[in-house]
């Protein structure tokens, strides 16, 4: 059984602290807590309008992360020049656009591989893991393959959406996604809308699952629970 990591999304705290002003809550303070506590990595999502991480908040996160840092985005010129100067551990590139609420969809990666084939080599050759933010397609994952992936991440949207109606159905298609991922030889990593009702399920189905990015339910979480507690709980989630 593989070992998955947590990585901890740390926008929903920046969110907080921009809407005030100032520097409360502490980004920085929270990521070294949050590897502190036990979180495997850390995540951010900068957006060109800057809302919640900010550019200059990613540069200074990679001075004090300790644990893997992911930094996840739609690879513009800004983002790129900014991911290769700080060179973290894996880059997710997602297909947002730039008024995007969150991310929403996997990329048609057979449709942009032109796009996309020269900025994974140009990651890579940096030294950069790279995971592309997919859905279940199986054509689609093939072609991640193809144009130089380390990694899939798989947009678990649709999985939770369904999981307390049907998980046996909800879960199906990730399944297969994982079983193809694995044969060829790509890394499994998913995330969005996981939460510690739905994701000891995902884990127990998808057994070469790597990492898991979660932010908006973990932050949620801590609120009631406390950051020590939630991590706590969220990593037990992923022991199966």
């Amino acid at each position: 059984m593989t070992r998955t990591r947590l990585s901890v999304n740390i926008n929903k705290v920046a969110l907080l602290r921009n809407s005030r002003g100032g520097n409360i809550p502490d980004v920085l303070r929270f990521a070294k807590d949050c590897e502190a506590f036990g979180a495997d990595g850390i995540t951010v999502h900068p957006r060109p309008d800057e809302r919640h991480i900010r550019y200059s908040d990613v540069y200074a996160l990679a001075n004090v992360i300790e644990t893997e840092f992911n930094i996840e985005g739609y690879p513009s010129e800004r983002w790129l020049k900014m991911v290769l100067e700080v060179r973290p551990t894996q880059a997710t590139l997602v297909p947002d656009p730039p008024d995007a609420l969150t991310s929403n969809a996997g990329w048609d990666v057979i449709k942009h591989r032109s796009f996309l084939e020269p900025i994974i080599a140009r990651l890579k050759a940096a030294g950069i893991r790279v995971s592309l933010f997919v859905e279940t397609d199986l054509k689609q994952i093939e072609a991640a393959k193809e144009v130089g992936a380390d990694r899939i991440e798989l947009y678990t949207g649709p999985y939770a959406e369904r999981f307390f109606e049907d998980p046996q159905s909800a879960i199906a298609p990730y399944v297969e996604a994982a079983r193809l991922a694995e044969q060829l030889g790509l890394g499994l990593n998913a995330g969005h809308d996981l939460n510690l009702q739905n994701l000891p399920y995902l884990k127990q189905h998808l057994p070469n699952l790597l990492e898991v990015s979660i932010g908006h339910a973990l932050i949620s979480d801590a609120l009631y629970l406390g950051i020590r507690r939630t991590i706590a709980a969220y990593k037990a989630c992923l022991r199966f």
